[in-house]
């Protein structure tokens, strides 16, 4: 079954352009489909994995017998983890350079992407990002139905019940794609754990040769256990056996291989307002949930506050957006600001239109054109405050 991602219509106008197209993103998140997709639609096109040793051989060793097999004959040509291939920004500038055909690749390490490979081709790359599916993506595959009435229409009370069961689902086991397609709470987990355990053996290990992974481990689980607080590094050092720039650089690591974010505070004052702490969040609820082992309920949760925040951070990047939270020296504090200085607060179980002290100073401070409060079923507006539910951030967005 295939997931209809939002990235596959933005890449399809690009398809006509010369440049190449790099999609990256986190491990099974759904690239090689997404391109297996695109590629299915087209003529003279050819489909390459840089997994098949021979491929890449030929690549790394023989970049004209590469062009003369794999290049010339075809109008498009796709290459799948592009990441194992040794310098292969340099071969593809060559490629760019002499040849017409147009060159899409995927790539699971923004690292390698980045470092090796995009330096060589300045001017000549569009890149694109994919995430594991957002809520509305994970929405229109389970019930196209009630997809296209939360898309088109303004949420009525029976709806938002009919959805609320999904979003709780999709909180516990997050958004990839293969994740989604499993048919019971059993094969999702186990999905998760191979998703987990790939990820060491097959970024940490063989593509970035991090040998004390065992450290990692350690970093992971205390990150997930503090998903949405500020991050104090000192006793992250303690827990995970880093001294500070090794658990920088590890950080960076699970930020750069697109496990973990940091929101950094909004300010404009720097003696009242935080400047420097960020907090952290996962990319996807369901790897995080795996890291700690908790795949109960949401009614059962004793982290149902995190789970939501950490939805509503993976849905922004997920849209490009900057991920960032508001906090004065005397602890008032909002949980997001959006693009604009538009603050956005979580208050699960709201029933009536009501605000905290912390997001009316912020309110009073910044004067922001709107602001949001979003709450597990409330749908309603009140002294310009839109009140909508948790899920719905993705709409919301769009209207901003």
């Amino acid at each position: 079954m295939y997931i209809r991602r939002a990235l596959e219509r933005t890449l399809n106008k690009y398809l006509s352009t010369k440049e190449i197209i790099a999609v990256v993103g986190p491990r099974q998140s759904g690239k090689t489909t997404l391109l297996q997709n695109i590629f299915k639609q087209l003529q003279k096109a050819n489909f390459l994995t840089f997994e098949d040793r021979e491929t890449l051989e030929l690549f790394n060793e023989d970049i004209q017998s590469f062009i003369d097999i794999h290049v010339k004959p075809y109008t498009y040509l796709f290459i799948d983890e592009f990441q194992y291939a040794r310098e292969g920004g340099k071969q593809l500038k060559y490629i760019y350079d002499t040849q017409k055909t147009k060159i899409i690749i995927s790539g699971s390490s923004v690292i390698d992407l980045t470092i090796h490979s995009i330096k060589y081709l300045v001017g000549r790359i569009f890149v694109f990002h994919l995430y594991p599916c957002s809520f509305e993506e994970f929405l229109l595959y389970k019930e196209p139905v009630l997809y296209n009435i939360y898309s088109k229409r303004k949420l009525t009370l029976p709806i938002i019940k009919k959805i609320f069961p999904l979003f709780q689902q999709f909180c516990i086991y997050g958004g990839y794609p293969r994740v989604i397609l499993g048919a019971t709470k059993e094969e999702k987990e186990i999905v998760l754990k191979n998703i987990y355990n790939t990820y060491f053996l097959k970024e940490i290990k063989e593509i970035l040769n991090i040998k004390e992974d065992y450290k990692i481990e350690k970093l992971l689980h205390a990150l997930a256990l503090q998903t949405g607080n500020i991050i104090n590094y000192d006793e992250l050092g303690v827990i995970s056996a880093l001294h500070h720039l090794e658990l920088l650089d590890n950080m960076n690591v699970l930020e750069k291989t697109f496990i973990c974010l940091r929101a950094t505070p909004f300010h404009t004052n720097p003696r009242t307002e935080l400047v420097k702490s960020p907090k952290i969040f996962f990319y996807d609820n369901g790897f995080r949930n795996t890291v700690i082992k908790n795949f109960q309920t949401i009614e059962t949760r004793t982290d149902k506050g995190a789970l939501y925040e950490n939805f509503i951070a993976s849905e922004l990047i997920k849209q490009e957006r900057k991920v960032q939270y508001w906090r004065t020296k005397s602890k008032a504090e909002v949980d997001f600001i959006i693009e604009q200085a538009v603050p956005l607060e979580i208050k699960s179980t709201l029933t009536a239109p009501q605000t905290t002290k912390s997001f009316q100073s912020f309110l009073e401070k910044y004067r922001p054109k709107k602001s949001i409060i979003l709450s597990e079923k409330l749908s309603a507006k009140r002294d310009g405050i839109i009140y909508e539910p948790i899920f719905s951030i993705e709409k919301i967005i769009r209207k901003l």
